[in-house]
């Protein structure tokens, strides 16, 4: 899953000084990915799992990067209005019952400054019309930690975004129309992944 991480960090592409915060950050794969591009950034990693972010402390001293965790939701975001430059989230979203993922668009158009980026990869309809993606290669490496609320996916397979309460969401372009209905200026979606535990979109936008 490293690879995963690297690339919304790479897509994100935060530089000196930004303020990050990493909603469903779990057990912090994704913050790290981030100080490990850009080490001079100002990284927060939000999540509602204590065991899972005492996990994530433990990664940080280890590596001796600074990181800073907050207990919460994504519906409840934890930073003052147009404080933040970037929201990024790795597989996190589809957990996040359909109103309060509704207020994470507006709270994260709320904390973000204008011109500010929210980058996020989550699990997408299975790309049956011959879409070129980014490709799988050097994704299927490694666990998948725990990159949403804390709690694992290993019981994902190809079809999971199909069979998936809360994954159908995303289908058809759902994160990119999340993002539009909070008011984010081109909401798109930036690649493509087939990746061992569905297809996943990386979709970003940009407070105007």
């Amino acid at each position: 899953m490293r690879a995963l991480h690297d690339r919304v960090a790479a897509l994100a592409d935060v530089a000196p000084g930004e303020s990050v915060l990493d909603v469903g950050c779990g057990t912090a794969n994704l913050s790290l990915a981030v100080l490990r591009a850009q080490p001079a950034a100002l990284v927060t990693g939000l999540d509602p799992d204590g065991s899972a972010l005492r996990t994530a402390a433990r990664k940080a001293s280890r590596r001796r990067v600074p990181l800073t965790l907050v207990q919460g939701f994504a519906d409840r975001l934890p930073a003052d209005d147009g404080s933040v430059d970037h929201v990024v989230s790795a597989l996190a979203l589809h957990h996040v019952p359909e109103e309060d993922r509704t207020r994470f668009g507006a709270e994260a158009l709320r904390v973000l400054r204008p011109g500010g980026r929210v980058t996020i990869v989550d699990f997408a309809e299975s790309d049956r019309a011959g879409r070129r993606g980014h490709g799988s290669r050097g994704h299927g490496s490694g666990g998948h930690g725990s990159a949403g609320h804390g709690r694992g996916h290993a019981g994902h397979g190809p079809a999971t975004a199909a069979g998936d309460q809360h994954a159908v969401r995303n289908l058809e372009g759902g994160l990119v129309r999340l993002l539009t209905d909070a008011g984010f200026t081109g909401a798109r979606e930036a690649e493509r992944v087939e990746h061992r535990f569905g297809p996943l979109a990386f979709v970003q936008a940009t407070r105007g």
